[in-house]
């Protein structure tokens, strides 16, 4: 297959609890990266719902190929002739209580060509701030990439991004998505310095969207979403709030940096 440049698009957003509000917000979003020449956009992790608590998103679950949020995400793909990304929804499990959390991705004709399921899921505790994933999230089990008119792309959401050995196991890849909702004292701590790393040992373009603000709950996410070179150059970013990240993604430069420095081809692992 022939690998066609594109322009790429990192929609960045702070969802809230409302589906219907934030669709509207994400369609908002999708106009304006398309009226720039967007061809492949991707929408952050959990783009639909966040609400106050963890069974909010649960509750927001669709069935894999049946519900509302999918609908939309296939009419706005077909009917702006772009490459969708859906960083994350909540899909159903056969347990009650729980969801995957899973990124789909559609062609331009409107077809899910493609689901990953979060394989990691985040812990974290400090002070009174604490996450524990694994207690409402049922875990992926195999990483996926997705083969496109634009090139390979590797799929990952938010903390698989500190497991370099994911990435590693789909190498070679022309582009790396991470969706996130970075929480703000991890993300300002790591988020960029992991990011850079992944796109310059991968020698890959890099998309990272996150969810970027103060959410209706009091929480607050790191946004800071970006677009990474393959010699780890960030070509466009926002910090906070909603918008477009948009950028240029070159095959020639992904050939000129393997060709000047050829790590993946000294690999021994």
């Amino acid at each position: 297959m022939n690998k066609q440049n594109c322009r790429i698009a990192a929609l960045q957003m702070v969802s809230g609890p409302r589906v219907a509000d934030n669709l509207a917000a994400a369609g908002r979003l999708v106009e304006d990266a398309v009226a720039q020449g967007a061809q492949l956009v991707v929408l952050p992790e959990y783009f639909p719902v966040i609400g106050a608590v963890d069974a909010d998103r649960v509750r927001a679950r669709e069935a894999f190929g049946n519900g509302p949020v999918q609908d939309w995400l296939a009419a706005t793909a077909a009917r702006h002739d772009v490459w969708l990304v859906a960083g994350s929804i909540p899909l159903a499990t056969a347990m009650p209580h729980q969801m995957r959390n899973s990124c789909l991705v559609f062609n331009d004709g409107g077809d899910c060509v493609a689901r990953y399921d979060k394989i990691h899921l985040f812990g974290f505790r400090k002070g009174d701030e604490s996450y524990n994933e694994a207690a409402f999230i049922e875990a992926g089990d195999a990483p996926v990439a997705v083969d496109t008119p634009f090139g390979r792309i590797a799929l990952s959401i938010c903390y698989d991004l500190r497991f370099p050995e994911l990435y590693r196991s789909l190498a070679p890849v022309d582009l790396i998505l991470v969706p996130a909702a970075f929480t703000e004292t991890t993300g300002r701590a790591h988020w960029e310095i992991l990011l850079r790393a992944r796109a310059i040992e991968n020698q890959c373009y890099l998309l990272a969207v996150g969810q970027g603000g103060r959410h209706e709950s009091g929480r607050e996410t790191h946004g800071n979403s970006m677009i990474v070179d393959p010699w780890g150059e960030i070509l466009d970013r926002k910090w906070k709030g909603p918008g477009v990240v948009i950028a240029d993604l070159d095959h020639q430069r992904i050939a000129e940096v393997r060709e000047s420095l050829p790590a993946l081809a000294h690999r021994k692992l």
